[in-house]
Order: C-alpha cells, then sequence, then structure tokens
C-alpha cells in the first residue's frame, strides 16, 4: 500500500497532499481527519498544514509493520479481557500504533532502551506533542512491554514531564446563571443545568438512565463513571421539578436524554453544540467548556462551606489532592485579604 505526501500550496494556502492509490478504505480514513478536502484540480486529498494535523497525518500516512499490527490486536485484546474502559483502550492502543508506526521497519523484539530515548527525543519533542500525551505513550508502553511482552525494559528512560499545574477554569454564579437560562428548549436547559448541579462529566449525563433518577430519595446514581466507580449526588428540589417538567413533555423510555431515533443516548457533539449556542445567546467570549461547569460546581461548594472531602465524594475523584485544587481557585479567602493599596 504506497503513500506519499508533500505541503502544497491551495488557494493561496499551505497545505498537506496525501498522495495514494484509489482504494476505498484509505479514503474513508482520510475523510475522518476534519478539514480534509479533495482538489478536483489537482486531482489529490488534501488536510490543513496545522500542527495538529501534522500528527495525525504522520498516523495515516505511515503504518505499522504487519508484525506491530499482531502486537496491536495482542495488546488490544488484553485491556479488553481486563475490562479497561472503551476510552481507555482507544487511548492506550492509538498510543502503541503511534510508537511502533514510528519503529515500523523494527520487529517489537528488537526494541531497546536507546529506542526509547530516540523516541522521546525525535517523535514526541519534535513534534511538539503536549506533556498530556506523553505520559498517555508512557503509561502505554509501560503497560503494553510489561504484560503482552513480557520484557524488562527500562520504561523510564522515556522520562515522565513534569506535570503541569493548571488551575481549573471557573465561572462565576452569575454567568452560570445567565447559560443556565439562556435556552427556551427546555431540553437544552435540562441538560445544562443537571451538569452543572450535580459536577457531572459529559459522559456521565449522556450514560444516565431514567431509572438512574431516584426522586423519592432525592439523588441521581452515577453508574461505572471514570476509574469504573459508581458514586451518587444530591439533586436539589430545584432540579427534581425541572426533571419533572422534562420527562413530561419528552417522556424518554431508557435513557435520560435520548438522541434522535431514541435508541442511542444524546449526541456529545450535539451537547457540546448546545453550550456554544447558550454561550452566543448571552454574550460570554470565554472558551467555555461542559468542564468549566463541573469545576464551577466544585468551587461554589467550597465557597459555601462544604468539606473538601465531600465534594471529593461528589466528583469521584480518587485522591484528595485532585479536589484541593479548588481551594486555589476559590475566592472567598482572598476577600478577606485587604490589600494595603487600600490604605494608600
Amino acid at each position: 500500500m504506497y503513500w506519499s505526501a508533500k505541503i502544497i500550496s491551495h488557494n493561496g494556502d499551505k497545505r498537506i497532499a496525501v498522495y495514494f492509490e484509489k482504494n476505498t478504505e484509505l479514503i474513508s480514513r482520510i475523510r475522518k481527519v476534519e478539514g480534509a478536502r479533495w482538489s478536483q484540480t489537482l486531482k489529490v486529498w488534501h488536510i490543513p498544514n496545522t500542527a495538529e494535523n501534522q500528527i495525525r497525518f504522520s498516523i495515516i500516512v505511515r503504518q505499522p509493520s504487519k508484525e506491530g499490527l499482531e502486537q496491536i490486536a495482542k495488546f488490544k485484546q488484553w485491556l479488553i479481557s481486563k475490562r479497561y474502559s472503551t476510552n481507555t483502550i482507544k487511548t492506550y492502543t492509538e498510543a502503541l500504533r503511534a510508537f511502533l508506526t514510528f519503529f515500523n521497519q523494527k520487529n517489537s523484539n528488537e526494541i531497546s532502551n536507546e529506542d526509547l530515548i530516540t523516541y522521546n527525543n525525535e517523535y514526541i519533542f519534535k513534534n511538539k506533542l503536549s506533556s498530556s500525551y506523553q505520559n498517555q505513550i508512557v503509561n502505554a508502553l509501560k503497560l503494553y512491554f510489561k504484560t503482552v511482552k513480557e520484557k524488562k525494559i527500562e520504561i523510564e528512560k522515556i522520562h515522565r514531564p513534569k506535570r503541569e499545574k493548571v488551575l481549573p477554569n471557573v465561572l462565576s454564579k452569575e454567568e452560570i446563571k445567565l447559560i443556565l437560562t439562556a435556552h427556551s428548549n427546555l431540553k437544552h436547559k435540562t441538560m445544562l443545568s443537571l451538569i452543572y448541579s450535580c459536577g457531572l462529566r459529559r459522559s456521565e449525563l449522556l450514560n444516565l438512565l431514567l431509572q438512574d433518577i431516584n426522586s423519592k430519595r432525592n439523588i441521581v446514581m452515577i453508574r461505572q463513571a471514570k476509574g469504573k466507580k459508581d458514586r451518587i449526588a444530591p439533586l436539589s428540589n430545584k432540579i427534581l421539578q425541572l426533571l419533572r417538567d422534562y420527562y413530561v413533555v419528552y417522556k424518554p423510555k431508557k435513557w435520560l436524554f435520548e438522541g434522535v431515533n431514541g435508541e442511542e443516548p444524546y449526541d456529545a457533539r450535539s451537547l457540546s453544540n448546545v453550550l456554544k449556542q447558550a454561550l452566543s445567546k448571552v454574550g460570554i467570549t470565554k472558551p467555555v467548556s461542559l468542564h468549566w461547569l463541573r469545576h464551577s460546581y466544585a468551587t461554589h461548594l467550597l465557597e459555601s462551606g462544604t468539606d473538601l472531602r465531600y465534594i471529593q465524594e461528589l466528583l469521584g475523584h480518587r485522591s484528595s489532592k485532585t479536589t484541593e485544587i479548588y481551594t486555589h481557585v476559590s475566592t472567598k479567602s482572598l476577600e478577606q485579604i485587604k490589600s494595603p493599596f487600600d490604605d494608600l
């Protein structure tokens, strides 16, 4: 299967042109790259020449060896047998695919510690990949060599980056109120409100079943969330009434928030668009994501006096250190500090 590529100028923009013999499978794969276009004039597929697409491009135009593909399949089967989550399986197998693609001229048994250093420098650093991606690579390779290959290899040779200390993005209560009341569509309003009122992740909201809402106990059951843990979150009277109004109008049968055909849960991308529409309506220009609502929920709880241990349970954090980050964005204590500027 032959591939070649080069940078071209198309309508004044730099693009990556991908050349290959006509093949329906390859066409299907190139189409999945965001911004991919077919040039009728040049008779070639081309994608935007961005840093992100350069990474995607390298995955598409290069392939692991046949032996490498077999190793990826074995690793995937091992992850499935151990009941890893779908997202983790996808992340780890893609990380291994990128690694074995880089060394597609080598048998996996020949890979050494020196190769790990080379990969770190020549792929991760050269492509300016994020520290979180680097950690994913380390985690995937460590598990692969320990389990599938049963090979002693100093995985620490791929140095783990120092964890970036990034504070969570938090909205004010006034901004939250604007966002949650922006939609006249009851379904859209209810979805956004439930995320904030219970501190849910996007996937947790979309995976809720009708039976997960317990109106008698005023709780919502969040099943098999991150880390394969169940947890419960309290439902306020206000959100319960909103859920009752929603049920009367939409009458969901299985999923609390159903997709178009009613057989699948609501689409994740569509939910993100619901938030974008709300932001546009109220004139908020910050790059707000659905996770900001969860961060805001935790911070507002902390500022109202809720103990960190309870917030940890409500969010489903494994470690208290994860929850403690909200102490750095809470303004409650800061408001007690008087600036010396005021005394001038």
